[in-house]
């Protein structure tokens, strides 16, 4: 396989993460709440995968491979925890941007677990990256912003879990069938965010019917695209690529929030969206310009040891 389809799959992974906010948007404005979002994601989404999952080609698993995809999946339950509890007291502009602290999150961690140290051209790329997403998030235009410190501290934790989500997607139990690795992974990120959502709380039958359009739509977007699409990608690109192409996430934002939202984006976030997909660019010339780097030993032996 070429290495443009493996880099089309991670960037296509962050550009689904980048429909959530729109739809998200949507479930709070009919007066759903966070925890009825998330839990009626990650139950439907979940339910989605799995029904995908009996139509495809599975291989035999032990219980520890079980176990381990599973709890490979609290990192992506967590993220969304996280994100929306930010969203409780930062602006959006500002939220976004502690989140997309991942890019560098994640350089740093190819440089640590996989030995990979960044080149001057992926940490430019990084550079570039961040400084589009504060034009694209509007917080040039918005005015002086008053920085809640619980806002922010739930901010950089989604970053910190979504880093690892995209680790473990490149990592954990690789050679495990994608869409069966994606189900598995999406389970245990069902369990987590059901054990902190309470769903005992929220759980009947006419918020069920009622949040279920959203929860299609978020489950789809949010629980069954990205896994499988990571789960293809990030084992050849590697999470410090990975955390750049999936900043694919903000431009779709931008674009969503204009056409599907009716908000007014102004010429600067334009600017930062083109600014970002420059930096996503650059970050993968060296990676596109050798095809058959999935030859030359992309996960190398201490990439075994941290699965085993």
């Amino acid at each position: 396989m070429k290495a443009w389809f493996y880099v089309m799959c991670v960037f296509l992974g962050g550009c689904s993460f980048g429909v959530l906010s729109t739809f998200v948007k949507l479930a709070y404005e009919a007066g759903f709440t966070m925890f009825e979002v998330t839990g009626s994601q990650a139950i439907i989404g979940t339910i989605m995968i799995w029904i995908l999952a009996l139509f495809v080609k599975k291989q035999k698993l032990t219980k520890k491979q079980i176990i381990k995809l599973a709890i490979s999946g609290f990192p992506m339950g967590l993220t969304g925890i996280f994100y929306y509890y930010s969203l409780e007291t930062l602006d959006a502009s500002l939220a976004i941007i502690f989140l997309f602290q991942f890019i560098w999150i994640g350089a740093i961690a190819d440089w640590i677990i996989l030995k990979r140290k960044p080149s001057v051209q992926k940490i430019l790329s990084i550079m570039i990256v961040l400084i589009g997403s504060v034009m694209a998030a509007g917080i040039l235009t918005s005015g002086e912003k008053t920085i809640d410190l619980s806002g922010a501290m739930w901010g950089v934790l989604a970053a910190l879990s979504y880093s690892l989500f995209l680790l473990t997607s490149g990592l954990v139990e690789k050679e495990v069938p994608a869409i069966q690795r994606s189900a598995i992974l999406s389970t245990g990120s069902m369990i987590i965010v059901l054990l902190i959502a309470n769903p005992l709380s929220w759980l009947n039958t006419d918020t069920m019917i009622n949040i279920a359009p959203y929860g299609v739509l978020l489950g789809l977007f949010g629980v069954v695209i990205p896994p499988i699409l990571f789960a293809v990608g990030m084992p050849k690109v590697g999470p410090g690529t990975g955390s750049i192409l999936t900043a694919s996430e903000l431009p779709v934002v931008v674009l969503l929030s204009m056409f599907v939202l009716s908000e007014q984006v102004q010429w600067i976030q334009w600017v930062g969206v083109l600014v970002i997909l420059v930096g996503i660019i650059l970050g993968n010339r060296s990676f596109l310009s050798n095809p058959f780097r999935e030859k030359t030993g992309l996960l190398k032996e201490n990439k075994k040891n941290f699965t085993s």
